[in-house]
């Protein structure tokens, strides 16, 4: 070997040293295999390192998420921690971590907060087929920052007697004469009226939106309720005969109380549908295990993980092809409003502005 090397030499100059050197490890393939093979193993390490815990920051109920994330650690093998909080609160603590921040996974409610998430650049493009595949076009994020893992219709609620289904069409309807001193309204600082009021502008514009909610506040049997149940409860104790909520109220209502006297009905059938929102699911930025992340997000939007995300909180699966729980099945079939849930972010500011033109509080 040192004669060929002699030789290699004389005929190199001094910048082509490197590669005798890859031409000696060539030749001697046991040393340099294993340099190779050790830097190899130390890269799996660290893989596996990575992969041992994803931190997930949620604004989704503990009580919903830990379940999922117990069959996940048990089913992979990979640690899961959970931190929760209010939606507004998880996103400025992302913001003042920045680049250390420890979040993989930002779960939360409401495309709004996901939107805004998105356009405060804490959020990570996603290429996955898996979830392109699972989640239809209207219930995530155009540029594939997040994703919705459930579904929520916030529909009218109402009671039988005094106000019987067909004696209802529309939420626009809401605002005519016929429900004057009928009508009750959870407040407007919720992001769940101000997603709702974004979509209607999305689909009406801004002159027809006003015109409506001016017309439910000019109807409201009492000032807005601070919660869904609130609004439940005034109409069943005849305080107003119908309202507007997220249907997992009504279902949390129904399952303590089987015989529970108030309905819920799908509006704007003959037209653009129910307004739907979702709890959904992004990769944090800041992630150092962003491959991890995604594949809980991918494991999430399937099978029976989405039968539990969604059936832990009575809402609907966002994958068509997964059923949604049985009491919620009983609640009856209906046409979704398809405009991208993305509008409730991008229209919130707006609509917030035009509910307090309305006099809506």
């Amino acid at each position: 070997m040192i004669t060929i090397l002699n030789k290699i030499f004389v005929r190199m100059k001094s910048q082509h040293v490197f590669s005798v050197i890859v031409g000696v490890c060539a030749l001697n393939l046991t040393g340099c295999g294993q340099q190779s093979d050790s830097a190899n193993e130390q890269a799996e390490s660290a893989k596996t390192q990575t992969a041992k815990e994803l931190v997930v920051y949620s604004a989704r109920n503990e009580q919903l998420i830990q379940p999922l994330i117990a069959e996940y650690q048990a089913q992979r093998g990979i640690k899961v921690k959970l931190v929760t909080a209010k939606a507004g609160p998880l996103l400025e603590r992302i913001k003042a971590e920045g680049a250390n921040s420890p979040a993989d996974i930002l779960l939360t409610v409401d495309a709004g907060n996901l939107w805004q998430a998105a356009q405060s650049g804490l959020l990570s493009p996603l290429d996955s087929a898996a979830l392109l595949a699972a989640i239809p076009a209207h219930l995530r994020d155009p540029e594939q920052q997040w994703f919705g893992l459930s579904v929520r219709a916030r529909t009218i609620v109402h009671h039988p007697d005094r106000a019987p289904a067909d004696s209802l069409s529309t939420y626009e309807a809401l605002a005519e004469s016929a429900f004057k001193g009928r009508l009750c309204l959870r407040t407007s600082k919720k992001v769940y009226n101000q997603s709702l009021v974004a979509m209607l502008i999305a689909e009406h514009g801004e002159a027809r939106t006003e015109e409506i909610v001016k017309g439910w506040v000019a109807n409201l049997a009492a000032p807005p309720f601070s919660n869904d149940t609130a609004v439940m409860n005034a109409i069943a104790a005849g305080q107003c005969d119908v309202g507007i909520v997220n249907t997992y109220y009504f279902g949390r209502l129904q399952k303590a109380d089987p015989n529970y006297a108030l309905r819920l009905f799908w509006p704007n059938q003959n037209g653009s549908g129910v307004h739907v929102n979702v709890s959904g699911g992004a990769v944090v930025q800041a992630s150092d295990a962003p491959v991890q992340a995604q594949t809980f997000l991918e494991w999430l939007a399937a099978g029976e993980a989405q039968s539990l995300f969604a059936a832990g909180n009575m809402e609907y699966p966002a994958n068509a092809s997964v059923a949604s729980a049985k009491a919620v099945q009983a609640w009856g079939s209906f046409k979704p409003n398809i405009i991208n849930v993305a509008e409730a972010g991008r229209l919130q500011a707006a609509a917030v502005k035009l509910m307090d033109r309305a006099g809506y509080q």
